[in-house]
Protein backbone atom coordinates (compact mmCIF):
# COMPACT_ATOMS: atom_id res chain seq x y z
CA UNK A 1 0.00 0.00 0.00
CA UNK A 2 1.27 3.30 -0.85
CA UNK A 3 2.08 5.76 2.05
CA UNK A 4 -0.10 8.12 0.81
CA UNK A 5 -3.00 6.45 1.14
CA UNK A 6 -1.73 3.95 4.91
CA UNK A 7 -4.16 4.47 6.95
CA UNK A 8 -4.33 7.96 9.30
CA UNK A 9 -6.17 8.17 12.57
CA UNK A 10 -7.55 11.37 14.30
CA UNK A 11 -4.58 10.88 16.58
CA UNK A 12 -2.76 12.64 14.06
CA UNK A 13 -5.06 15.83 13.94
CA UNK A 14 -3.54 17.31 16.98
CA UNK A 15 -0.10 16.85 14.99
CA UNK A 16 -1.07 18.57 12.09
CA UNK A 17 -3.00 21.53 13.62
CA UNK A 18 0.15 21.88 15.89
CA UNK A 19 1.76 22.34 12.37
CA UNK A 20 -0.80 24.55 11.15
CA UNK A 21 -0.74 26.99 14.14
CA UNK A 22 3.36 26.91 14.23
CA UNK A 23 3.19 28.07 10.70
CA UNK A 24 0.54 30.72 11.30
CA UNK A 25 2.61 32.07 14.49
CA UNK A 26 5.65 32.10 11.94
CA UNK A 27 4.09 34.59 10.49
CA UNK A 28 2.27 36.27 12.75
CA UNK A 29 5.64 36.76 14.33
CA UNK A 30 6.86 38.43 11.00
CA UNK A 31 3.58 40.52 10.83
CA UNK A 32 4.33 41.50 14.61
CA UNK A 33 7.87 42.86 13.64
CA UNK A 34 6.70 45.02 10.85
CA UNK A 35 3.30 46.30 12.46
CA UNK A 36 4.42 46.36 15.80
CA UNK A 37 8.29 46.60 15.83
CA UNK A 38 8.38 49.17 12.78
CA UNK A 39 10.31 47.02 10.56
CA UNK A 40 9.06 47.50 6.89
CA UNK A 41 9.59 43.93 5.12
CA UNK A 42 11.27 44.10 1.32
CA UNK A 43 10.00 42.72 -1.75
CA UNK A 44 12.22 39.42 -0.49
CA UNK A 45 10.43 39.60 2.52
CA UNK A 46 6.98 39.91 1.61
CA UNK A 47 7.48 36.88 -0.54
CA UNK A 48 8.42 34.32 2.07
CA UNK A 49 5.18 35.01 4.01
CA UNK A 50 3.65 33.60 0.62
CA UNK A 51 4.05 29.80 1.98
CA UNK A 52 2.82 30.13 5.25
CA UNK A 53 -0.24 32.34 4.34
CA UNK A 54 -1.30 29.00 1.96
CA UNK A 55 0.59 26.14 4.04
CA UNK A 56 -1.19 26.93 7.96
CA UNK A 57 -4.34 26.77 6.52
CA UNK A 58 -4.07 23.74 4.55
CA UNK A 59 -2.05 22.07 7.35
CA UNK A 60 -5.74 22.91 9.44
CA UNK A 61 -7.43 21.44 7.00
CA UNK A 62 -5.17 18.03 6.66
CA UNK A 63 -5.98 18.02 10.44
CA UNK A 64 -9.93 18.35 10.40
CA UNK A 65 -9.81 15.76 7.21
CA UNK A 66 -8.07 13.61 9.93
CA UNK A 67 -10.18 14.10 12.56
CA UNK A 68 -13.40 13.97 10.11
CA UNK A 69 -12.02 10.25 8.51
CA UNK A 70 -12.03 11.92 5.25
CA UNK A 71 -9.86 9.62 3.13
CA UNK A 72 -6.00 8.98 3.82
CA UNK A 73 -4.67 10.36 0.62
CA UNK A 74 -6.87 13.60 1.58
CA UNK A 75 -5.14 14.26 4.83
CA UNK A 76 -1.78 13.35 3.60
CA UNK A 77 -1.95 15.12 0.65
CA UNK A 78 -2.79 18.31 2.34
CA UNK A 79 0.07 17.79 4.63
CA UNK A 80 2.02 16.71 1.68
CA UNK A 81 1.44 20.15 0.31
CA UNK A 82 2.16 22.15 3.62
CA UNK A 83 5.33 20.75 3.76
CA UNK A 84 6.71 21.42 0.15
CA UNK A 85 5.32 25.23 0.94
CA UNK A 86 7.71 24.88 3.61
CA UNK A 87 10.73 23.37 1.59
CA UNK A 88 9.76 26.32 -0.99
CA UNK A 89 9.98 28.60 2.03
CA UNK A 90 13.22 27.41 3.02
CA UNK A 91 14.77 27.86 -0.62
CA UNK A 92 13.36 31.42 -0.55
CA UNK A 93 15.07 32.39 2.58
CA UNK A 94 17.88 30.75 1.63
CA UNK A 95 18.06 33.30 -1.47
CA UNK A 96 17.32 36.17 0.42
CA UNK A 97 20.23 35.50 3.15
CA UNK A 98 23.08 35.29 0.60
CA UNK A 99 21.79 38.29 -0.90
CA UNK A 100 22.05 40.02 2.40
CA UNK A 101 25.79 38.41 2.63
CA UNK A 102 26.70 39.50 -0.49
CA UNK A 103 27.09 35.23 -2.18
CA UNK A 104 24.97 36.33 -5.03
CA UNK A 105 22.68 39.62 -6.44
CA UNK A 106 19.18 39.63 -5.80
CA UNK A 107 16.53 40.99 -7.86
CA UNK A 108 16.44 44.32 -9.91
CA UNK A 109 13.36 45.44 -7.89
CA UNK A 110 14.56 45.33 -4.08
CA UNK A 111 17.60 48.49 -4.97
CA UNK A 112 15.43 49.73 -2.06
CA UNK A 113 15.39 53.86 -1.92
CA UNK A 114 12.94 54.60 1.48
CA UNK A 115 10.77 57.75 1.34
CA UNK A 116 8.06 58.77 3.19
CA UNK A 117 4.82 60.85 2.83
CA UNK A 118 5.18 64.57 4.36
CA UNK A 119 1.28 65.39 5.06
CA UNK A 120 -2.02 63.79 4.48
CA UNK A 121 -2.40 66.14 1.30
CA UNK A 122 0.71 64.56 -0.45
CA UNK A 123 -0.32 60.84 0.79
CA UNK A 124 -1.24 59.36 -2.24
CA UNK A 125 1.57 60.76 -4.59
CA UNK A 126 4.02 59.53 -1.74
CA UNK A 127 2.88 56.29 -1.74
CA UNK A 128 3.67 55.74 -5.81
CA UNK A 129 7.35 57.14 -4.91
CA UNK A 130 8.01 54.82 -1.26
CA UNK A 131 10.34 52.26 -2.34
CA UNK A 132 10.53 49.23 0.44
CA UNK A 133 14.23 48.62 1.80
CA UNK A 134 16.93 46.99 0.16
CA UNK A 135 16.76 43.35 -0.34
CA UNK A 136 20.34 43.18 0.37
CA UNK A 137 20.75 44.86 4.09
CA UNK A 138 19.57 42.89 6.78
CA UNK A 139 17.38 44.95 8.94
CA UNK A 140 17.50 42.76 12.58
CA UNK A 141 19.93 40.34 13.07
CA UNK A 142 19.35 37.86 16.34
CA UNK A 143 22.43 35.88 17.22
CA UNK A 144 23.91 36.29 14.31
CA UNK A 145 21.02 35.74 11.95
CA UNK A 146 18.92 37.87 9.87
CA UNK A 147 14.68 37.10 10.17
CA UNK A 148 15.42 35.54 6.24
CA UNK A 149 18.18 33.08 8.16
CA UNK A 150 15.55 32.22 11.12
CA UNK A 151 13.41 31.94 8.28
CA UNK A 152 15.50 28.99 6.95
CA UNK A 153 15.27 27.31 9.85
CA UNK A 154 11.61 27.64 10.65
CA UNK A 155 10.86 26.18 7.26
CA UNK A 156 13.53 23.70 7.25
CA UNK A 157 11.78 22.14 10.81
CA UNK A 158 8.21 23.06 9.53
CA UNK A 159 8.89 20.94 6.55
CA UNK A 160 10.55 18.12 7.94
CA UNK A 161 6.96 18.12 10.48
CA UNK A 162 5.17 18.09 7.77
CA UNK A 163 6.21 15.97 5.09
CA UNK A 164 6.69 13.29 8.02
CA UNK A 165 3.00 13.62 9.01
CA UNK A 166 2.45 13.47 5.44
CA UNK A 167 4.55 10.01 4.73
CA UNK A 168 4.52 8.45 8.09
CA UNK A 169 2.06 5.78 9.37
CA UNK A 170 0.18 6.59 11.40
CA UNK A 171 -2.54 3.90 12.31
Amino acid sequence: MSRLTAPVDRSAAPLLLAAGIAMAAVVGSALGFEHIGGYIPCALCLEQRTPYYIGAPLMVLSALSAWLKLPAIITRVLALAGGLLMVYGAALGVYHSGVEWGWWPGPSGCSGVAGGATDAGSLLDDLNAIKPPSCDEAALRIFGLSLAGWNVLASAVLAWFSLRLAFGRRD
